[in-house]
């Protein structure tokens, strides 16, 4: 019985996350297209509207097509509370969740993440924190661009 829910389940499911990562890098090219500055500027307006809708909506579309439903407890944080967001232990996709859940905010990756097709341009759009692992200033810049962006006053995002 597993197996044939299996056979039935799956094609659909991965038609449907094909069809969000894609409508997820499609809005994320339109609001990151022409912008100035790529990553030392904070987007504003309705291009930081649209990443925070529309790619939240489909984080949690997508984790739910995935079989994962997440009821939260409590309040988030909001911007000006809490402009800096942790979450551990930060090594699996279920960050993703918790990102979608706050709203997406900026995250910290590796700067070779953002060179990835597709997903890259997705993380490109959440304004990340880059970190490069051959650049031995790399871990004094990081701290430098995570103060920076936490005591901005609600221009950048929160920082996850």
């Amino acid at each position: 019985q597993t197996v044939l829910q299996g056979i039935i389940l799956l094609p659909p499911r991965v038609i449907c996350i094909a069809v969000l990562v894609l409508l997820a890098w499609l809005f994320a090219s339109i609001a990151t297209f022409w912008h100035p500055g790529k990553g030392s500027v904070p987007l504003k307006g309705w291009r930081r509207r649209m990443i925070q809708t529309t790619l939240s909506c489909l984080t949690h579309t997508l984790f739910f097509i995935m079989g994962f439903q997440v009821k939260v407890k409590g309040k988030v944080a909001s911007l000006l509370e809490a402009p800096i967001f942790v979450a551990a232990p930060h090594s699996s996709f279920f960050d993703a969740i918790i990102s979608a859940l706050t709203g997406m905010p900026s995250i910290v990756t590796r700067a070779e993440n953002l060179s990835a097709p597709i997903f890259g341009t997705i993380l490109s759009s959440l304004q990340p924190v880059a970190v490069s692992r051959q650049d031995p200033d790399s871990r004094k810049n990081t701290v430098a661009e995570i103060t920076k962006r936490a005591l901005s006053r609600g221009q950048w995002p929160q920082v996850m």
